[in-house]
């Protein structure tokens, strides 16, 4: 199938449209997008007068997205779930079933399901994924993570991974050691970052320090599993806000789950939301696994949501992602590595509105992972031709009926049936 030039009457979301998109009834007019060499050249409202040239396809007022980003994810431990037994309910007793499981892993069984998860995103339309790597021992770099090194290379130009590894607070209490785990993390390349597992349970602000301290030396960027608990005491996220503005750290850190916002007093979630809209912090909502994870009690339904304050992190202007976490292993069992999956969750969940004008972007910003300042209004322009085009649901509905879609890699069809779009 040839690859289209012009991508007529698209239905973009507001968040990324210019200032000043002419509206009809309030809601933004149908878009036109012109793509050449597989770029977007320009975004321009639809006209009435429709193009005749072949390469011209009409998409009749169909969604179209930019390609996510899956911001938080565990590949070297999906999908481990059907060889395991019985699990017991909660955090703990998944990470006690993962330990189990880890006995039987080899390089070979890390690579066939990190792989499989990587064909499941690429064919959904993602195009960035972020790996969390289990990492237990001071002297020694985890089987999955040359794995995963390797998958990197491999997957360049489809998938860009990024790989972190989830080291357990108390490994950072020496800061000699925390400094050797940050060099080795470094070695590995520019898609490596320096991350944790920072919890109430191995709770050390001398340990969280060294950790961003030797983050710092080594000019490595961070993602930490913060405060993935209700425990209305927990103080990683905001020990983590203070020491970055303490140190003056410069790159982007992100922090993930921080469910126990959604426990404290508000006064005092909110003072912490403040420091973080003030610190180079993204935060990762992963609705899915906390659902499961948190208020986990066998025989007994959960009183409490476990997702973290994310309108009120919105609202401060924090940039917020949502991401698919965990798949089909003891910490989830479901899930498809499709981000749109882990909104869907959260819409009900959080109870939000304007899916596919205003949270979309959450599934969409990459940049919110990069150093660089994010632009203050996104745009496709200048950018790959990579895009997702819900062929089945509309904007009031979304992202109910989006398994059917379109998936464009450079302009061209990867996924999905285009057929309908093609000039008659």
């Amino acid at each position: 199938m040839n690859a289209p030039s012009l991508l007529d009457n698209v239905r973009l979301p507001r968040w990324l449209l210019p200032t000043g998109w002419p509206q009809r009834d309030g809601v933004p007019m149908l878009a036109r997008i012109a793509i050449e060499a597989g770029r977007v050249q320009s975004v321009q409202p639809a006209t009435s007068a429709a193009p005749s040239s072949p390469s011209a396809w009409n998409l009749a007022g169909t969604l179209a997205l930019p390609g996510f980003v899956d911001a938080h994810t565990h590949l070297d431990k999906a999908f481990t779930l059907p060889r395991m037994k019985q699990v017991q309910p909660g955090l703990l007793g998944a990470i006690d079933a993962m330990l189990s499981d880890r006995v039987h892993w080899t390089p070979d069984d890390v690579r066939e399901r990190a792989a499989r998860g990587l064909q499941w995103a690429w064919e959904c339309g993602t195009t960035h994924v972020r790996t969390h790597v289990d990492w237990w021992e001071p002297d020694s770099v985890p089987m999955a993570w040359p794995v995963m090194a390797e998958l990197a290379q491999e997957w360049a130009g489809r998938v860009r991974l990024e790989q972190v590894s989830l080291i357990k607070l108390p490994l950072f209490e020496d800061a000699a050691q925390a400094m050797r785990l940050a060099k080795q993390v470094k070695a590995t390349g520019p898609h490596a970052l320096l991350g944790g597992f920072v919890h109430s349970t191995n709770w050390s602000e001398n340990a969280l320090r060294n950790l961003l301290v030797s983050a710092q030396a080594c000019d490595l960027d961070i993602d930490l599993h913060v405060d993935e608990e209700l425990n209305a005491s927990a103080l990683g996220l905001q020990t983590t806000a203070r020491i970055l503005r303490e140190i003056g750290y410069e790159g982007r850190v992100v922090c993930g789950h921080i469910c126990a916002l959604a426990a404290q007093p508000e006064a005092q979630a909110f003072a912490t939301l403040d420091a973080v809209a003030r610190a180079p912090i993204t935060v990762v909502s992963l609705p899915a696994t906390n659902l499961l994870l948190q208020d986990a009690v066998t025989g007994r339904t959960p009183r409490q949501r476990g997702i973290t304050l994310v309108k009120e992190a919105r609202e401060r202007g924090i940039p917020l992602l949502f991401a698919s976490d965990n798949v089909q292993d003891p910490f989830c069992r479901l899930g498809s590595f499709d981000p749109v999956e882990a909104l869907g969750t959260a819409a009900l969940v959080a109870q939000l509105d304007e899916l596919f004008d205003t949270w979309s972007q959450a599934l969409c910003r990459s940049d919110w992972l990069q150093r660089a300042p994010a632009p203050a209004t996104p745009t496709l322009v200048g950018r790959a031709a990579d895009l997702v085009l819900f062929t089945q649901a509309d904007r009031h509905g979304w992202p109910s009926r989006t398994a059917t879609r379109v998936v464009l890699r450079d302009g061209r069809v990867t996924h999905g049936d285009a057929t309908p779009f093609l000039p008659r």
